[in-house]
């Protein structure tokens, strides 16, 4: 079971690109606006509110597939009516039943959210709807694939890991990472990629965290040492992190 976990964390197939001689311009997905195509709550830390009832906390899997799913199978119409809380859940649902994995071509496979603009709009006017349609965590805390962060990796398939990375935000897709420090209790999470620059030194991604809605993150793939680095990750040193991919098919 070890080496199936270890095998198909990452294909083989997708490899690094020689280092550049001089920054690139960064690349990113098309369409994609952090300032709007985000939640505008947060996933908040529950060591960091203690005492604090009914905390949304230990939500983070479930707000980064669920950007990944508004920005790939919704439609926001500022124009049209709104609905009452119960359509907006409705409507919600609908965009979080299909697979994040899977691409919408047309607009008119789109999931229309009427009354609103964007994500951060309509998540800030209908918080609670928006809570209640996105459901309960506890699947994506016990998900299989969660239990890579006890695992080593190799300098290898980190690199491949990397590679995937930027072939899939280069495609234009969201790309969902779980990332972890493990066995420091201080990092096990998960962020959504959306942007990365090629530099001699390393691969920059910009992220989203679902701990920080108000600017984005950044972890670095070094080169030289071919591990990635939490550079700017919300309450994480800036040290050596271990990256997988999540959500990318219907096993992984």
């Amino acid at each position: 079971m070890v080496g199936l976990l270890v095998l198909t964390t990452a294909c083989a197939t997708a490899t690094l690109p020689p280092p550049p001689t001089a920054p690139r311009p960064g690349t990113a997905v098309p369409g994609f606006t952090f300032a709007t195509d985000t939640f505008d709550f947060r996933n908040e830390i529950r060591e960091r509110n203690p005492g604090v009832d009914d905390l949304y906390a230990n939500y983070c899997f479930v707000l980064a597939k669920g950007l990944r799913q508004f920005f790939a199978f919704a439609r926001f119409d500022a124009s049209a009516p709104r609905l009452d809380a119960e359509g907006y859940v409705r409507r919600s649902r609908e965009v979080l039943a299909r697979p994040p994995w899977e691409q919408t071509d047309t607009t008119a496979d789109r999931i229309t959210i009427p009354g609103y603009a964007n994500l951060r709009e309509f998540s800030r006017g209908e918080e609670h709807a928006v809570k209640t349609a996105l459901g309960p965590r506890f699947w994506t805390m016990v998900h299989w694939t969660n239990w890579r962060v006890t695992l080593p990796v190799t300098r290898e398939h980190q690199g491949q890991v990397a590679g995937e990375i930027m072939q899939d935000l280069a495609s234009g897709r969201l790309v969902q990472l779980l990332v972890t420090n493990w066995p420091k209790p201080e990092l096990n999470h998960t962020v959504v990629a959306f942007r990365f620059q090629d530099t001699p030194e390393g691969i920059e991604f910009t992220v989203w965290d679902p701990n920080d809605p108000s600017t984005p993150n950044r972890l670095t793939f070094d080169r030289q040492q071919h591990r990635f680095v939490a550079t700017n990750l919300y309450a994480t040193e800036p040290d050596i992190i271990r990256v997988f991919r999540m959500y990318y098919s219907p096993w992984l």
